[in-house]
């Protein structure tokens, strides 16, 4: 009977051991990792990566098996990335359901499709103790990069957008510069004058980043972004930034340090504007510039493996690209000497006409469905704390809640 009884006790005692270390377990685990990134290549679908290893694997002497650094995360979903109000998305409502975990209607900016507020993933964990990051390689008041401080009903909105950086309070921002610098009919105040007015340092360049006032948060532009509205899009190769992705992610990781958990959110924009004019091999460099800045991410995660979460992921897809083009059976290799050769003949620009680069994609065997964006499900790679929550087919809202820990 004692022996029975000693045995009973025993049980529920080491029960009860097992339950605080799982309830202790669950707790740990609903927590978001302290050091979190989360990349966005704009327009970037599977097609996209695809044709980007493709090239990789021409220039290894392979037929296939090279890999961009993210495609060999072990965890991936596929998201599917329509709005509240269109089966095909724009970036501006992709940008606020990732950033909000939200459907909005297209052209809306933080806002849900009454007008009404949504808060970012953002603002959360800065209301929770962590440093802000926001970076992009087209202008920091555009669509993407805006979901996750601006609210707006419209993504032209772009002064009243840039004017929120102050109301933020987020410690870096990056970016090409800003559209609507002085309003958009040209007659309001110059907007970094604003920002800086109201607490920021504004840094045109590398020169002015390093003299930075250390004790304000930082908005870093691009030195050809000083004093003018940036540049329409680029997506012929041309060299428009004198500072890559990679190395704006390291300034703003020089920013933010690692004492205090931190959120980034870096955009490869260009990917998309290459993408809408069907222009392969510009493609193919953002991507790779956009896998730069990912490998700098990693080796960060390889110093706090266990404290840091990286999601790659794009709010929707662009052009249809694929490898393979035409109605007939062409057992052929894909022309990546043709499309490499015209490259470099003009410069590293593709500045031929649409129908012109329409023809050079045909020839070298890329297909393209589009000008404009698809409905295609985009992927999110992951790595690190949390990320076996990113599995199977999910929608582009779950993504700030996985990356949270819900």
């Amino acid at each position: 009977m004692k022996r029975t009884r000693f045995i009973a006790i025993l049980f529920i005692a080491l029960s009860c051991i097992s339950m605080t270390g799982c309830c202790e377990k669950t707790k740990d685990e609903g927590k978001p990792a302290k050091y979190i990134f989360l990349f966005i290549g704009d327009g970037m679908g599977m097609g996209q990566v695809s044709v980007t290893e493709s090239y990789l694997s021409y220039k290894a002497g392979k037929l296939g098996g090279e890999q961009v650094s993210f495609t060999q995360f072990p965890h991936l979903a596929l998201c599917s990335t329509h709005s509240a109000n269109r089966n095909i998305t724009c970036s501006a409502a992709a940008g606020t359901a990732i950033a909000c975990g939200a459907k909005t209607n297209n052209e809306h900016i933080g806002v849900d499709p009454e007008g009404k507020p949504l808060e970012s993933i953002a603002y959360n964990l800065h209301d929770k103790g962590y440093n802000v990051g926001i970076m992009t390689s087209v202008p920091v008041n555009h669509a993407t990069p805006a979901a996750f401080y601006g609210h707006n009903s419209s993504r032209y909105g772009y002064y009243d957008i840039s004017k929120e950086i102050v109301a933020s309070g987020f410690e870096f921002f990056g970016g090409s510069g800003f559209y609507n610098y002085r309003g958009k009919d040209g007659n309001e105040p110059a907007v970094d004058i604003y920002i800086e007015e109201n607490g920021y340092d504004v840094c045109y360049g590398t020169e002015e980043f390093e003299q930075r006032a250390e004790d304000k948060g930082v908005v870093f532009i691009q030195e050809s972004g000083r004093e003018t509205d940036p540049e329409n899009y680029v997506s012929d190769g041309a060299e428009v930034c004198d500072v890559r992705l990679s190395e704006m992610l390291e300034m703003g990781l020089e920013v933010l340090g690692d004492e205090e958990p931190f959120f980034i959110m870096c955009e490869g924009g260009t990917i998309d504007w290459a993408a809408h004019a069907n222009k392969t091999m510009a493609v193919v460099m953002d991507v790779l510039e956009f896998d730069e800045a990912i490998k700098k991410a990693l080796a960060f995660y390889k110093e706090h493996p266990d404290e840091t979460l990286i999601v790659v992921t794009a709010d929707h897809e662009t052009g249809g690209v694929s490898i393979g083009e035409g109605k007939d059976w062409r057992p052929e290799f894909v022309d990546w000497a043709l499309l490499e050769k015209h490259w470099i003949e003009s410069g590293e620009k593709n500045v031929l006409e649409y129908e012109e680069n329409e023809e050079l994609n045909k020839k070298a065997l890329i297909g393209w469905t589009s000008s404009h964006h698809t409905g295609a499900r985009v992927p999110a790679f992951a790595i690190g704390k949390g990320a076996e929550k990113f599995a199977g087919i999910i929608d582009n809202t779950d993504i700030k809640g996985k990356i949270l820990g819900e």
